[in-house]
């Protein structure tokens, strides 16, 4: 008590100085964690973005050789059916690969997943241009070029693609907490998906003015373009960020499966549909090779521009649950499919393929968010690669299917495509799983 007085102060005005000191600690130590949480948010986001824009640069890449698949195919000599199995084995790689690589993602990190996976891509669509140019001057044809395409478009190509959608899926449900932020994660990688295909059309129809192949060529420089924003500017996460085993997510998890059925009816249609946009073109309108590459990119710029609005105006704006959104996109999609039976012209063609867009653009956020709102963190990987795989899968049956049927009859994958996507309205509004509120756990 002495030694106290002979400082200057009572005991308790003493005791109080220590309180407030403590608290005042406490104080700056909350509003420095306070802090640091802002600076890893922020941080996040900026690696969301730098993921994001590795995602639009790919499906740039992508949809540039989209215009131009259906006139080369013809050009080379291949049939209908024989690109539309190539693009099968690739989404085949993709349901066989996405689950590992989601996980991957988690356990290893994102920067090296996406920088092997970009440099696969590359590689593989550059000799992917090396075939192309052979099959035209007639250095290779028949079997052999056709094993060629499938080798390395829809083998290693299709693989390497795999990585890109469950690695940014599972980095969005990393970064975001809440149903609304979630969701318009989600739509951001839509849009970019969207934005991609916008300017892949416009890139490969306007290259393919010049020659079908330099939309070809195109492809690889894109990839490597992506392979060095990721390299530059993505980066490492630490250890503590990592997660060692990434839990595997069942596709018959009563929280997952009723939006894997109504994602896979969706991609199902479109794949019907997308596939043989080309042929469409050219055999409605009569075109040459050339100019049905430059049509048909047309064509699947209004759909890109209608997937874009979507997903970042209607689905923003509207603040819809994701069973909404499904409800919504899918009775849009369907409405798409009926004016697309109609041949109207061109201008029909593309209003079609546009409102298409729309409503697949809006279904989408819906069908990635759900059900991730009802996944732990170290469960998003494994999903993530389960939702890859399972858009996959579409692709696997659709592309040969949609070309068999075009074969048959060119009205058939456009009515077979409409049915599905009213099964996918019809199940989303009777389900009980639909019901259910999904804002229970933002993993």
């Amino acid at each position: 008590m002495e030694a106290a007085e002979e400082n200057g102060a009572p005991p308790d005005a003493r005791a109080g100085e220590t309180a407030g000191a403590g608290a005042g600690a406490a104080a700056g130590t909350a509003a420095a964690d306070g802090a640091r949480s802002g600076a890893d948010g922020a941080g996040r986001q900026a690696q969301v973005g730098v993921v994001l824009a590795a995602v639009f640069i790919t499906y740039v890449g992508q949809s540039t050789l989209n215009p131009v698949i259906a006139p080369l195919s013809r050009l080379v000599g291949l049939k209908e059916w024989q690109i539309g199995l190539t693009i099968s084995v690739a989404a085949l790689m993709v349901v066989l690969t996405s689950q590992a690589w989601g996980k991957r993602s988690q356990s290893m990190g994102r920067k090296p997943v996406l920088v092997i996976a970009l440099a696969v891509a590359a590689v593989s669509m550059g000799a992917f241009a090396l075939v192309s140019h052979l099959g035209v001057t007639g250095a290779l044809s028949g079997a052999p070029l056709f094993a060629l395409f499938v080798i390395v478009r829809g083998v290693v190509f299709g693989a390497a693609l795999a990585a890109v959608l469950p690695t940014a899926q599972a980095c969005i449900a990393d970064a975001t907490t809440t149903e609304e932020s979630r969701v318009r994660g989600m739509a951001g990688v839509g849009a970019a998906q969207g934005l991609a295909s916008i300017a892949g059309a416009l890139i490969g129809g306007a290259l393919s003015g010049l020659s079908l192949l330099v939309s070809v060529d195109a492809v690889p420089v894109f990839l490597l373009i992506g392979l060095l924003v990721v390299a530059a500017a993505l980066r490492k996460e630490s250890r503590t960020a990592l997660i060692a085993k990434p839990a595997r997510v069942s596709p018959r998890d009563p929280r997952v499966w009723p939006y894997l059925v109504a994602g896979f009816g969706m991609f199902s249609a479109l794949g019907l549909v997308q596939v043989v946009t080309g042929f469409l073109v050219q055999d409605r309108l009569g075109l040459d090779a050339d100019t049905t590459g430059l049509i048909t990119g047309g064509a699947l710029l209004a759909a890109g521009v209608g997937m874009v609005l979507a997903q970042s105006v209607i689905v923003p704006l509207s603040k819809w649950a994701p069973p909404v959104l499904l409800r919504a996109g899918a009775l849009t999609a369907a409405i798409g499919f009926g004016l697309l039976l109609v041949d109207a012209g061109l201008a029909a063609l593309i209003a079609s393929v546009a409102i298409i867009g729309v409503g697949i653009g809006t279904a989408m956020p819906g069908y990635t968010a759900g059900p991730t709102l009802r996944m732990s963190r170290d469960e998003q990987g494994g999903l993530a690669g389960l939702i890859g795989a399972t858009n996959g899968l579409t692709y696997v049956v659709a592309p040969t299917l949609g070309t068999f049927l075009y074969g048959v009859a060119p009205a058939l994958p456009i009515v077979i495509g409409a049915a599905m996507l009213v099964g996918v309205l019809v199940f989303v509004c009777a389900h009980s799983g639909f019901r259910r509120p999904t804002g229970q756990g933002a993993g």
